[in-house]
């Protein structure tokens, strides 16, 4: 695997970071300070740059500073021997990507040069909330393997959208109706199958970490569970004897936006069994598994971000982490309020910990 590290950080006005410029250290970066500072907001900061999105929000708005009418994060990433820099810009509710000064071909291109993973409290609804960060998870990993698979998202969404509003305006005799189930079929059997591939390949990846940091005698196994008929004909039938119900509901009662990655532990969903040690153990075999089958696709480890981990997982669960974070040389920054908690044992030594603290918006060398 190539090393991937962010060397040096130029963040404007981007929440309420007005002003940060960071050189990061290539292996454990340690984040602390008091809550409401802003450190959240730093990880959050990496990621867009890294993603062009956010792990917080979809409303871009969001991570302008009030009172400012453009945010930017700019980075300067190593890739094994090769530089390069990339920009996000947002204004109005518009971002723009840059590669070395260059726009990309798509958000799908950008967001795979710089694999990230994030470890937020949010994300303990992987395990123990709705579907929808399961899949999101399945989208992440989906990008690595088919990048067209955001573009089939995005169409199939556009079009769920239109046979919805078509339904609720004209009825569900409209003529319009069968093109639009046509589209939401074409886009949401490759959405499918990409998330399948994603699921055969982060399933076995959770599960092997399960066995080595959940409880002794459980075993995790992970499925994808699809919400829709493989076959294109049955699922255009489907849409058809449910268009009456779906005018009702006021949305589409079936179809790959309501997927979900089936989580069992020990032969029982892990939604309304599980406890809350047994959640944190599943949440955590994910976020590895993520790590493990990115690396694979990309060949470089992914950025790790950790926000207050610790205070999301319990001490024997967040040593499983830093143990297994210890066999790879991955780039990581975390947040903490007790920075003396966080044991990177022989990591602490200059060239592998960096330590800073984040007061009031500004970021200094701790």
């Amino acid at each position: 695997m190539l090393p991937l590290a962010i060397e040096s950080l130029s963040i404007r006005a981007f929440r309420n970071l007005t002003r940060v410029d960071l050189e990061l250290g290539p292996r454990f970066n340690v984040v602390s300070g008091d809550n409401g500072q802003g450190k959240t907001n730093l990880l959050e900061a990496v990621y867009v740059v890294a993603t062009s999105r956010s792990f917080r929000t979809s409303r871009l708005g969001d991570l302008v500073e009030t009172g400012s009418e453009t945010a930017s994060i700019r980075a300067r990433m190593r890739e094994g021997t090769m530089e390069r820099e990339q920009s996000v810009g947002v204004r109005a509710g518009v971002r723009a990507v840059r590669i070395d000064g260059k726009r990309p071909s798509t958000l799908a291109a950008y967001a795979v040069r710089t694999p990230t993973v994030a470890f937020h409290p949010g994300i303990v609804a992987l395990s123990a909330g709705s579907g929808a960060d399961r899949r999101k998870l399945l989208d992440r990993v989906a990008l690595y393997h088919l990048p067209a698979s955001l573009a089939e998202a995005e169409a199939y969404a556009r079009a769920l959208r239109a046979r919805q509003r078509v339904l609720e305006s004209r009825g569900a005799s409209a003529a319009d109706l069968d093109d639009w189930e046509a589209l939401i079929v074409h886009h949401g059997l490759a959405l499918s199958e990409a998330r399948e591939t994603a699921a055969s390949l982060l399933g076995p990846a959770a599960e092997r970490a399960f066995a080595g940091i959940g409880p002794a005698g459980l075993s995790l196994t992970v499925a994808y569970a699809g919400n829709a008929p493989r076959d294109p004909a049955a699922f255009r039938a489907l849409l058809a004897q449910s268009r009456t119900r779906d005018r009702a509901r006021g949305s589409a009662t079936s179809g790959p936006h309501r997927d979900d990655l089936a989580l069992a532990l020990g032969g029982r969903a892990v939604r309304g069994m599980a406890s809350q040690g047994q959640h944190r153990a599943v949440v955590l075999s994910l976020e590895l598994a993520e790590i493990e089958v990115i690396a694979r696709a990309r060949g470089v480890y992914p950025l790790l971000l950790l926000d207050e981990v610790s205070s999301e997982l319990d001490r024997a669960r967040t040593a499983a982490l830093f143990a297994a974070l210890s066999g790879q040389r991955g780039q990581v920054l975390l947040t903490t309020t007790r920075p003396e908690l966080i044991e990177t044992g022989a990591l602490s030594c200059a060239e592998e910990r960096r330590d800073f603290m984040v007061v009031g918006g500004r970021v200094l060398p701790a």
